[in-house]
């Protein structure tokens, strides 16, 4: 399998290479000029492992939630190149990157990701660890107030994301004993993204480049 993974839905601009199990990456913190650098980085992977589009067996792009002008460059080179090429695009959710970063990292198996949505608001999304070591979303991801999450009942959670390092105070709070930790400073990136899209072809649960979208939650976006 030769897989072309990219992430530009927050201040993160990230790619990474699978190549018959073998993983490269780059990535650069690049908050609103990800157009001027993602080309470039997977270009470099490519040609490092001596590699052109055409040769590889799909593409895996983070679909959102996130910055909406992020997602938008995200879906528009997946839908270029996979047309181009023909070849079938993975489609990852950003909040099960951060989700699958944290089980990759520190082995938890219930994690809470939260991206900062701006406005007062998060995106969210909670996750648990299938038998297939993927983490699997448990409710619907919504965007709204850190006031307002849905929040679990039971078990022992772990907490991701930049909302968390935004909202962090009002959140433990709000978790008490549930929590059992959380980390700070993190984004999605594209590793974790390689490792769900991985899962994803494995089950054959991909688009082709005219169904790439992004997912943006709320339901205006200008």
């Amino acid at each position: 399998m030769k897989l072309l993974a990219f992430d530009t839905s927050t201040e993160l601009c990230s790619c990474a290479l699978y190549l018959d199990g073998q993983i490269s990456h780059r990535s650069l913190l690049t908050p609103q000029r990800h157009t001027q650098f993602i080309l470039g980085l997977m270009e470099e992977l490519l040609a490092t492992a001596e590699l052109n589009l055409s040769q590889l067996d799909g593409l895996a792009v983070g679909q959102g939630p996130g910055s909406f002008t992020g997602l938008r460059i995200a879906c528009g080179i997946a839908q270029g190149l996979a047309l181009a090429n023909n070849l079938p695009v993975a489609m990852v959710s950003t909040l099960a990157m951060l989700a699958q970063k944290a089980y990759e990292i520190h082995q938890v198996t219930q994690v809470l990701s939260a991206i900062d949505a701006r406005i007062g608001e998060v995106y969210w999304g909670s996750y648990h660890l299938n038998s297939r070591n993927i983490m699997e979303k448990q409710d619907v991801e919504i965007v709204c107030s850190p006031e307002q999450v849905t929040l679990p009942t039971t078990g022992h959670w772990y907490g991701v994301g930049s909302g968390w390092d935004r909202y962090g105070t009002l959140l433990i709070q709000r978790l008490g004993p549930l929590l059992n930790g959380h980390q700070l400073g993190q984004y999605p990136d594209s590793t974790a993204l390689l490792s769900l899209a991985l899962d994803q072809f494995a089950n054959q649960h991909w688009v082709t480049a005219e169904q790439v979208l992004p997912v943006y939650l709320r339901n205006k976006v200008v």
